[in-house]
């Protein structure tokens, strides 16, 4: 496969995965591939390529005869994704501020001052940037494993991201909490970094409970 197409093939990818996030790809009808395709103006090659690569990593579903559908959100999945993430995370961002180099100190700010100016333009750049920042306080930890599962869990996470981000204020509180956590991450600080990235995980789930319990009722 020639470099031309495997990028087409990864565009394709990131178009799709953000009409999921958004919420423009509805969850109980089939994706239609023939009209998707078209709206994208490619062919229906590296969008199967790109819809695979979704279902790999859970936000869509196949049916036989039927084709993919989104992955629909519910509490349950909230509850079990921020769940993980509070059992890895937390240590995980510790054990990385402990080893991290210059270098990933300063991609770790990079990453923080790409979703500050995120906040201001769609709520998809959001969520991306949301997984970026929050990877990225992992990965110096170098293990390849738990940073693979840290940025699995965060791509779950997005479309929960924009959905806790909506009511109002929410984005400003969100903001002072990463910058806090930046702020202890970079001072090394293994037990606030701790309690601070467990504190933001338990409260995005708590609202996240909220929010869907007060959806069933009404």
């Amino acid at each position: 496969m020639s470099l031309v197409v495997r990028t087409l093939s990864e565009r394709v990818f990131e178009v799709v995965r953000e009409q999921i996030v958004t919420g423009k790809l509805p969850h109980e009808l089939p994706i239609r591939q023939d009209a998707l395709a078209a709206e994208l103006g490619v062919s229906k090659i590296p969008l199967r390529e790109a819809l695979a690569r979704l279902e790999q990593e859970g936000l869509l579903t196949s049916q036989a005869n039927r084709g993919y559908f989104v992955q629909p959100m519910s509490g349950r999945q909230a509850e079990e994704i921020y769940e993980l993430r509070l059992s890895i995370e937390p240590a995980a961002a510790a054990r990385a501020a402990i080893h991290a180099t210059e270098a990933d100190r300063e991609a770790t700010i990079a990453a923080f001052e790409r979703l500050d100016r995120a906040a201001a333009s769609n709520v998809a750049e959001v969520a991306m940037c949301n997984r970026d920042f929050h990877t990225a306080m992992v990965r110096p930890g170098q293990r390849l494993l738990t940073t693979q599962l840290v940025e699995r869990l965060a791509i779950l996470a997005e479309r929960y991201v924009v959905a806790h981000l909506e009511p109002a204020g929410r984005d400003a509180r969100a903001h002072l909490e990463h910058r806090e956590m930046l702020d202890a991450w970079l001072s090394r600080d293994h037990e606030r970094i701790t309690s601070l990235l467990g504190a933001h995980i338990q409260a995005t789930l708590d609202d996240l409970k909220t929010q869907f319990a007060a959806d069933a009722t009404s």
